[in-house]
């Protein structure tokens, strides 16, 4: 069986001491719930400073992009190594936001997925469809082509230490949530892409989280889903207990 795994994405939010005190709290919550991986992935330049908030807890820490080189003159941006010498255990890569608004490609997103996977952090790598690409029918196509281009020479054993989100990007932050029925429907193409690509063990074994406007209210249904194995958190992450109800309906 899968292990729930709910992950929160801080995005651009938070000044220091709130990042502490959120980490802080969510680590204290973290034991009642053994039986669900828990993640934060705080802005980078908290990263540090969330790690030793966390420290002696299951509470792991993400970063929330990496570049792909090791090191050069690359300003503004932190290597895979970086991330891992704060702490980092995994790194979201390929998120809508980037992609949409910072203009990032499937190359560019594969070439991070395998600086992250030397460096040894866990990506967890986002794909999702447009509003319009839904209505024309093309959100399985699109999915494909995101898991096609992203994914691109990664091997079985690497797709092992690699969890995936489906992020449809009408749901992020929207207040829209895709109906359980819609996130099966696309937690299940993945599984047949990760067969067709693989074999039935690596895609009975690959985590699939879904991101979009999860809330503790919404995530029980969600998570119900035999695909679904998690989510991964925006706004609801910014609170303990909105967070914690998440985890909690992932422990049951």
């Amino acid at each position: 069986m899968r292990r729930p795994f709910i992950a929160g994405n801080w995005k651009m939010n938070l000044d220091r001491a709130q990042a502490v005190a959120l980490a802080a709290g969510v680590a204290q919550r973290s034991a009642e719930f053994g039986a669900v991986d828990v993640a934060v992935c705080p802005p980078s330049v908290y990263l540090a400073a969330v790690h030793e908030s966390v420290a002696g807890s299951p509470v792991g820490v993400g970063a929330q992009n990496i570049y792909f080189e090791v090191s050069g003159a690359f300003t503004g941006e932190i290597s895979a190594a970086m991330a891992v010498d704060v702490g980092c255990r995994y790194v979201i890569l390929g998120h809508s936001e980037r992609r949409h608004i910072l203009g990032e490609t499937n190359e560019d997103v594969n070439r991070k997925v395998v600086a992250a996977l030397a460096a040894g952090l866990i990506p967890i790598v986002c794909l999702g469809e447009l509003l319009a690409e839904r209505e024309a029918g093309q959100t399985a196509d699109v999915i494909r082509q995101q898991f096609d281009g992203s994914l691109a020479g990664v091997s079985a054993e690497q797709i092992n230490g690699i969890v995936l989100a489906y992020e449809p990007v009408w749901a992020i932050g929207t207040g829209k949530v895709a109906t359980p029925d819609q996130a099966e429907e696309v937690h299940t193409d993945l599984r047949k892409i990760l067969a067709d690509r693989y074999n039935t063990a690596v895609a009975d074994a690959v985590r699939i989280q879904y991101g979009g406007s999860v809330k503790a209210n919404n995530a029980a249904d969600l998570l119900a889903q035999p695909n679904v194995d998690g989510a991964l958190v925006g706004g609801a992450s910014l609170k303990v207990e909105e967070f914690m109800g998440i985890v909690a309906a992932a422990a049951k």
